[in-house]
């Protein structure tokens, strides 16, 4: 256990700056680990073909003969606008990147199958400008970085039927401006273990079904903040936690495929965000009173001659912020995610691209209570590209 957090610590530390997974919509969450998965909204739970199963269902790791490996990177830009009144403010725009690794091993022999995913599956960041005071907070209000490594083990326990699990090292980091009495972002940081399940079933060739659960885990982050005193007066810096809650998840796919060539499937996600009612540091208490939400995808691929392949998608994602507790720190709202892709395999090298676009139509937020200066009217915007390459060894 030691090793592999000193894997992940090593990890962060080795990180370029530039490096800040960060989309604050979808609750926190970042669903879009594979450019190919990507391209298909997503839906790829019943699929799950490529390394990066590992992430979005680990049995279907079974399916990939000899030894393979995917890297990957995720590039997003985006931004919020708020609205109230005549008056109307952008957050900063962002540019993140974010890698993705995933291997994987068959003993086909032996109906065995073996993954590792290196990845983040939650993260944001958020920036407001200075002059958004005082309707809005300005300045960089939080961030969240979170990393997994999943190691995985897949067994086909029937020609039509794979079973997988293995757990989850997860670290991550905060950085948060949001409690009251404090001068400073508080700081801290904390490793969990989790764990993950994966059911692929083929009946028939051209019918698919997959399901995949993700454990929650509770970040007991453990670090710094500067108190600050009255009237005004900068404190002490003192040591300080606070508890986040990541959610479970359960995710449901369905793959149909009419001919050789084409292959749509349609997958709904359900994300336990309800876990995380409030975060406290010291003697201060922040609401949150996140609330479960679901993320439905279908997409489509037509695999064409040359071993080329194009995909489409579509994501629905709804919002997991009430309004009553809504915060300009995390301005969630209900999500439309277009996506298109193109790939090619040449001999054991392929690739893959795909272009996401997501759209928060306005949300009106008013009777905020833990955010009262919060209300008003928000919109979400992002352009997304995102690009793989793998190599069966």
């Amino acid at each position: 256990m030691s090793k592999i957090i000193g894997l992940i610590g090593s990890l962060v530390a080795s990180t370029p700056l530039w490096y800040s997974p960060s989309l604050f919509g979808l609750g926190i969450a970042l669903p879009d680990q594979d450019a190919f998965a990507t391209a298909r909204g997503n839906a790829f739970v019943a699929t799950a073909d490529d390394p990066a199963a590992v992430f979005y269902n680990p049995a279907g790791i079974t399916q990939i003969a000899g030894n393979d490996i995917s890297l990957g990177a995720y590039g997003i830009v985006y931004g919020s606008t708020y609205k109230s009144g005549a008056t109307t403010i952008d957050s900063k725009t962002q540019l993140e990147v974010v890698p993705q690794i995933f291997s994987t091993f068959s003993l086909s022999q032996y109906h065995l199958a073996f993954g590792l995913g290196i990845y983040s599956p939650y993260g944001f960041r958020m920036e407001w400008p200075n002059s958004a005071l005082p309707l809005i907070e300005g300045g960089e209000l939080g961030q969240v970085t979170y990393y997994s490594v999943s190691p995985i083990v897949a067994y086909q326990v029937l020609p039509t039927l794979s079973l997988a699990a293995g757990p989850t090292i997860n670290y991550s980091e905060a950085n948060l401006l949001l409690f009251p009495g404090f001068d400073d972002h508080f700081r801290g940081r904390d490793t969990e273990a989790g764990y993950d399940l994966g059911i692929l079933w083929q009946p028939w060739t051209q019918h698919s079904f997959g399901v995949t659960y993700r454990s929650g885990t509770v970040m007991k982050y453990s670090g710094h903040g500067t108190l600050l005193l009255p009237p005004g007066v900068p404190g002490p810096n003192v040591a300080t936690t606070a508890n986040f809650h990541f959610p479970q998840t359960v995710d449901f796919g369905y793959s149909f495929r009419p001919t050789k060539n084409w292959n749509i499937e349609g997958d709904a996600e359900w994300t336990d965000w309800s876990g995380l009612k409030t975060i406290s540091v010291t003697d201060q208490t922040v609401p949150f009173n996140w609330q479960a939400s679901w993320i439905l995808s279908a997409g489509v691929t037509r695999y064409l001659g040359d071993d080329w392949r194009v995909s489409g998608g579509y994501m629905y994602s709804e919002n997991s912020v009430p309004s009553a507790d809504f915060s300009d720190l995390v301005p969630d709202s209900d999500r439309h995610i277009f996506s298109l892709g193109v790939g090619k395999k040449c001999g054991r090298f392929s690739w893959d691209a795909a272009y996401q676009l997501a759209w928060g139509p306005s949300r009106s937020v008013t009777g905020d209570m833990g955010y009262p200066t919060a209300n008003g009217n928000y919109v979400f915007l992002s352009h997304a590209l995102t690009v793989n390459f793998a190599y069966k060894f």
